[in-house]
């Protein structure tokens, strides 16, 4: 009989090994560089196109993998495949780009890099990383609140 334990392990190491590889990608790629990401941004003045190769290789993995995903009943270390249950473009995944395109430009980071950025132990890191989580929290607190409000509108004679 096979130890219990053993899919949780394995799926633990899996999720590092990913973490460490997805984490040395970014390092690298100069992506936790948020000069390096900004200069990226500056179209109008000294551009730095190298993420865009970045980018393309990102979206070629992720393409196959996807792809290989859709032929398979589960993950290879368990769990359930969570892909998107909403398909269409609406305001609010507009606004939310938007906001997250802004947050970039301005931060020089997205989520991934600036939680590998933490390593670091800058204050500015810190700081970013505080504010996207509490960002992140509020934002959830005011859809279940809409969401309260619209459901109890709805039910109302």
């Amino acid at each position: 009989m096979s130890d219990p334990h053993a899919r949780p392990i394995a799926t633990a190491v899996g999720a590092g090994l990913g973490g460490l590889l997805f984490g040395a990608g970014l390092v690298i790629s100069g992506m936790t560089m948020p000069s390096k990401v900004q200069g990226f941004l500056d179209f109008a003045g000294a551009w730095d196109p190298s993420l865009m190769f970045v980018m393309g290789g990102a979206i070629a993995v992720h393409a196959v993998a996807y792809r290989i995903s859709l032929g398979r009943g589960a993950p290879l270390l368990g769990g359930v495949f969570r892909r998107p249950a909403l398909t269409k473009i609406d305001l609010r995944l507009l606004a939310g780009s938007a906001l997250f395109g802004v947050g970039w430009g301005l931060g020089g980071l997205c989520p991934g890099p600036a939680v590998v950025t933490l390593a670091g132990g800058t204050a500015s890191a810190l700081l970013f990383v505080g504010v996207m989580i509490a960002s992140s929290w509020l934002t959830g607190r005011l859809l279940d609140a809409r969401r309260a409000r619209n459901s109890l509108e709805s039910t109302s004679p």
